[in-house]
Order: structure tokens, then sequence, then C-alpha cells
């Protein structure tokens, strides 16, 4: 069964346009959970634009108080101000995204060759704290004997092309073959894989069925949205019934 995990980030964009305290993060968290999701994930990017350093810790607090058997990602890109978040939750998966800091979303995974001396070091300082580490890569095989060689659990295929093209169903076919190849040659590595980007419940159920033994969705702009007509909880079933869980 496919794990779907909650990004916060747009609940917590939602929340800062204005300073007040709702909606609350953590209470929207626990919503999901209750509902079945595997886990959350949060984005606290240096801006602070949407989830905040203090959410972070607040979220883990809250999972680990409440909920021990769900999963935290922290996903961002893996400066010293990011590590140091990381390495004081310790969350069951960092998930190392290329993103500047100035990009609204995250759009490109890493170029592996280029970047291999770089991601090489911080890859093996996560694992010694036993955290599960994921390399966002695009829907392409070319690099994954990399993310493999200096250490990586899983790679996050970025599926915001494929998401795109949801009114292009011959652009969109195209889009998933490659995300489905990709994630055959990282299984063939023995990478786990994890996807995320764009995903709604009208294009995710052509996705687990085209990529058998998924580790992972990580979900968030279009859990938000759909929340706002269906609820949280509710919204939460429906994407794992898009998945093929039974809830």
């Amino acid at each position: 069964m496919v794990n779907l995990s909650v990004n916060l980030n747009a609940v917590a964009l939602l929340r800062n346009r204005r300073d007040l305290p709702w909606p609350d993060v953590c209470d929207i968290g626990r919503l999901a959970l209750g509902a079945g999701a595997a886990g959350l994930t949060v984005h606290p990017r240096p801006d602070e634009r949407h989830i905040r350093k203090s959410d972070a810790y607040e979220i883990a607090e809250m999972i680990r108080r409440e909920y021990p058997d769900k999963e935290y990602n922290i996903e961002g890109y893996p400066d010293e101000r990011w590590l140091k978040i990381v390495e004081d939750i310790r969350p069951d998966q960092a998930t190392l995204v290329p993103d500047a800091p100035d990009q609204p979303t995250s759009d490109h995974g890493w170029d592996f060759a280029a970047q291999r001396d770089f991601l090489a070091p911080i890859v093996e300082r996560l694992k010694k704290l036993h955290i599960r580490v994921s390399l966002f890569a695009d829907p392409t095989p070319e690099g994954l004997e990399i993310a493999k060689d200096i250490g990586a659990d899983r790679i996050e295929i970025y599926t915001g092309p494929y998401g795109q093209c949801y009114d292009d169903r011959q652009r969109q076919t195209r889009e998933l073959q490659k995300i489905a190849f990709a994630a055959q040659a990282a299984q063939a590595l023995r990478l786990g894989v994890n996807a995320g980007h764009d995903l709604t419940v009208q294009n995710l159920t052509p996705l687990v069925m085209a990529v058998p033994n998924l580790d992972e969705v990580s979900i968030g702009h279009a859990l938000t949205a759909d929340a706002l007509k269906f609820g949280m909880a509710e919204t939460v079933k429906r994407f794992r019934r898009a998945m093929g869980d039974r809830c």
C-alpha cells in the first residue's frame, strides 16, 4: 500500500496572511493523521513564507506525543540552517531538494553528476542519525546510480510536469511513462520511490497503477484545495481511495 504524506505548507501559507494563529497547522495535521494519512510533510524555507521553523518543532512534538506510529518528513534545501532543524528533530525522513531561496516551489530534481560531491557528505551526515534520506529527482533514470552510490535510501520523483498537463491526455500519458520508467530504474537499483508535486485525486490513480511498489506520495496544494470543499478528514479519505486504500 502506498503511504500518503500530507504536506502542510499551503495550510501555513493561509495562516500567514494574517498575524493570527489560525488555521493551526498542528490541528489540521491531527485531522489528516486521524483520517488515515501515513504522515506529514513540511518544507521550512528560509523566508518562512509558509511553514515556520517553530512549526517544524511543534508538529514533531505533536506526532511523537499523539501519533507515534505516523511518519514525519522534512524537506528542503540542505543548507546549515535546514540541517540544524533536521538534526534537532530527527524526523523519519529528510527529503533533499535543490531549491533556490527565491523559488516559489520545487520545480526540478538534483543534477546528481554535477552535485555528487555536495550531496554525498550530507547524505552520510543524516544517515548517521538513522534518518531515511530521499533525494528529489527528475523523472528520468539519469544519475540514479549516483544517488544509490552516495547512500540515498529513496528518491522522490518530481511529478510536476505530469500534474500540469491535466487538460492534455496525450501529453499526460507521455509524462506518466517517463515517471514509470524512472521508477523502474530506481527500483532496479534498490532505491525506494516516492513521488510528489501537483498530484490530484484524478491523476493519482493512474500514477499508482503505473508505478508498482510506490512507497509514498507527498501531496499538499491540491489536497488543501479539496479540503476547502470537503473538509480535511474527508479529503484525506478521498485521496486514500484514489490510491486504492479501503477506507
